[in-house]
């Protein structure tokens, strides 16, 4: 029962019959540009794999735009220019965004680091028994210890 329901589930998840060209080569166009588009919904799907209605108005925009005469290029611009680079499922690393590609290996290598800084330091570290106690402890640690017996 759950497969049948899970792929009837898939099968709902696709481009509807309206929403298609009726150009077979602007229709190619729009599925291509579609498997690079973020369902803003859904998050993790592409908008052509999604059913929620967000996902179909970004279709037919899509189709819209390549009816208009729009080149793919200019069909995702004008997406990421009305919805942000989260719209795109593989975000560009120009810009700002160099900054978030390279946080994690940045981090990574300052944890490295910290890590040896750490690991130098508490090898080299006299431990606090080897220390010994200072003359004026002793005398301090006497006095108690003669105060009690």
């Amino acid at each position: 029962m759950t497969l049948a329901f899970l792929l009837v589930a898939n099968l709902a998840a696709a481009v509807q019959p309206d929403e298609m060209l009726d150009d077979p080569a602007l229709e190619a166009r729009a599925r291509e540009i579609s498997k690079g588009l973020r369902c803003l919904v859904c998050q993790n799907e592409n908008i052509d794999d999604s059913n929620a209605s967000l996902a179909r108005d970004l279709r037919l925009l899509v189709r819209e735009r390549l009816v208009e005469g729009d080149s793919n290029a200019e069909v995702v611009e004008y997406l990421v220019d009305r919805y942000g680079e989260f719209v795109l499922l593989k975000p560009t690393s120009g810009g700002w965004n160099w900054l978030l590609w390279a946080a994690g290996p940045i981090l990574f290598v300052l944890a490295l680091i910290t890590a040896g800084f750490y690991l130098r330091g508490r090898a080299t570290a006299t431990p606090a028994s080897e220390a010994g106690l200072s003359d004026e402890e002793r005398a301090r640690l006497r006095q108690i210890l003669d105060e009690q017996g």
